[in-house]
C-alpha cells in the first residue's frame, strides 16, 4: 500500500454556515480517489433528514460511508489505511452530540487531537467556523460557541494543514510539511 502523496497527514476545512466547505472537503479527497466519509450527523428531524439525503446524494456511491455520531477518535483508529484517506463531516456536528450525550467535550477534543498524530493515513475534517458572530443570548449556545472555538483549535494546532472557505473560496490559514 502506497501513502497517499497529496494530502496532508491531517487537513483541518473551517467556513461558515453554507460556504463550501464540505464540497471542497470532498474535492480534496476526490482528488486522490476518493475515501472513506464518517459522517457525524445524525437526522433528528425532517430537516436534517434532507440536509443528510442532500449530502449523500451529492457524493453519490463511490464513497463508504460510516455514521459514527460519538465514537469518532476510537473510528478513526479503527478505520484508518495508508492508502485511503478518511472525511470527516463535521466536527460542530460531533460536538453537538458529545453534548447532548453529556460527555466531556473537551476532553474528547484532546482524545482526538491525539489521534490525529498518530494515525497511519491522511484525514480531512471539517468544522464550522462559529467565532464570526454575535455573542449569542443564551447560556446553551454560548457553551456551544466556547466547546465549538476550543475544539477548532486544538485540532488546528494538530493539523498539518487549515484551510478556511469563505463564499465558496479557499484561503490555507496553516501548511506545513512533515
Amino acid at each position: 500500500m502506497t501513502p497517499v502523496p497529496s494530502l496532508a497527514p491531517v487537513t483541518l476545512v473551517l467556513g461558515g454556515a453554507r460556504s463550501g466547505k464540505s464540497r471542497f472537503a470532498e474535492q480534496l479527497v476526490e482528488a486522490v480517489g476518493g475515501g472513506l466519509y464518517l459522517a457525524s450527523a445524525e437526522a433528528g428531524d425532517a430537516e436534517m433528514a434532507e440536509r443528510i439525503r442532500r449530502h449523500q446524494e451529492r457524493r453519490g456511491n463511490t464513497w463508504e460511508t460510516i455514521e459514527e455520531p460519538l465514537e469518532l477518535a476510537a473510528t478513526l483508529v479503527a478505520k484508518t489505511q495508508t492508502d485511503r484517506p478518511i472525511l470527516v463531516d463535521c466536527l460542530t456536528m460531533w460536538l453537538s452530540n458529545l453534548l447532548g450525550a453529556g460527555r466531556d467535550p473537551d476532553a474528547e477534543g484532546n482524545a482526538l487531537a491525539a489521534v490525529l498524530r498518530c494515525l497511519a493515513g491522511p484525514v480531512v475534517l471539517v468544522s464550522n467556523e462559529v467565532g464570526s458572530g454575535v455573542v449569542p443570548d443564551n447560556p446553551l449556545a454560548r457553551r456551544f460557541i466556547d466547546c465549538a472555538g476550543r475544539l477548532n483549535q486544538v485540532v488546528a494546532g494538530t493539523a498539518d494543514r487549515v484551510v478556511l472557505i469563505a463564499a465558496g473560496l479557499p484561503t490555507t490559514l496553516k501548511n506545513l510539511e512533515r
